[in-house]
């Protein structure tokens, strides 16, 4: 335990560090965020906020899980190679979205493939390569679900990255809800004495909180969908590891509510002939409509996460 809280700790101070250069490095780089028409409009004011933060994110989490956690530990590359994989494609479809440059956001139908395609070897990469098959239920015990674990896992995978990159909107949000829901499978996973995986965990919630130095309000610098995909892909491979993904809506319960909220206003858009259940989508922008500050909105989100969080550990526990 002393070992993840220690490696961790390190994370984020060299991500701390390493950030103000890193965010002179893109504002050089002229990597300034286009802001879209259709959220708020006080939210223009950001636009050129340099984005692709994640990178950041990413470079720690690699550098400190490759030196302190990966040895004789192969089975971490999985997570490791997940949120690579999804930091690519977040980083291309970041690449149109820049400000005073042509719009090319990545096509939706390559979009999704690419989706599926990382989910895929993710599933087999967790059930071959891991031999894990198996669902934790809380009072009733583990189960195994033989082949039918492959095409759920897919699909936790691509759901959960989708919903940590929708809540991406306000400073700070993705950062901090995706360090509290990292730290509850960390703290899971300490409680099975697998040290790796809680040392991963850690890691990974290092690196968020250090890059949140910079990402709270008003933020210096967007992750961009390179750190939202990757973390959301992570999230969920970790999730897997530990046996405890049934828990997953609960500890990332602020994901499933923004992702649930985007797919239900447009559903309903379409059916009702322009109708809307809120007033903006995703769920911070409908609280922003409603008079929260950002400010207001990020932190009653965090605690959202933090109460969803701490339900999802406690029933973890009861297997």
């Amino acid at each position: 335990m002393i070992y993840a809280f220690s490696v961790g700790a390190m994370t984020l101070v060299a991500t701390v560090l390493a950030g103000g250069p890193f965010v002179e490095f893109l504002r050089r780089r002229k990597v300034g965020k286009e802001i879209s028409e259709w959220g708020p409009a006080s939210h223009q004011a950001k636009a050129g906020t340099p984005t692709m933060g994640g990178l950041l994110i990413l470079a720690a989490v690699v550098a400190f899980t490759a030196a302190a956690n990966l040895v004789e530990r192969q089975s971490i590359g999985l997570p490791l190679a997940v949120m690579a994989a999804l930091a690519a494609l977040g980083f291309l479809d970041d690449l149109g979205s820049l400000r005073d440059r042509p719009q090319r956001a990545l096509n939706k139908r390559i979009k999704f493939l690419a989706f599926v395609a990382i989910g895929l070897a993710a599933a087999f990469g967790l059930y071959e390569g891991l031999e894990l098959s198996d669902v934790n239920l809380p009072y009733a015990g583990r189960f195994d679900l033989g082949p039918w674990y492959v095409p759920i896992a897919v699909g936790v995978v691509v759901l959960t990255a989708g919903g940590v990159a929708v809540s991406d909107g306000l400073d700070g949000l993705a950062a901090g809800t995706s360090a509290i829901a990292f730290a509850a499978y960390g703290i899971i996973a300490l409680i099975q004495e697998q040290t790796y995986v809680g040392a991963f965990c850690f890691t990974v919630v290092g690196a968020v909180l250090g890059f949140l130095w910079y990402n709270s309000h008003p933020a210096q610098v967007f992750m961009g969908d390179t750190g939202a995909l990757a973390l959301g892909g992570g999230l969920a491979t970790v999730a897997f590891m530990t046996g405890q993904w049934l828990v997953l809506p609960l500890i990332g319960i602020v994901f499933v509510l923004e992702g649930m909220s985007d797919f239900v206003q447009v559903g309903y858009y379409r059916l009702s002939g322009g109708k809307r259940v809120f007033r903006m989508a995703p769920l911070h922008h409908h609280f922003e409509q409603t008079g929260w500050s950002e400010p207001q909105v990020v932190q009653r989100f965090w605690l959202v996460g933090a109460l969803g969080a701490f339900v999802g550990v406690i029933l973890a526990l009861e297997v």
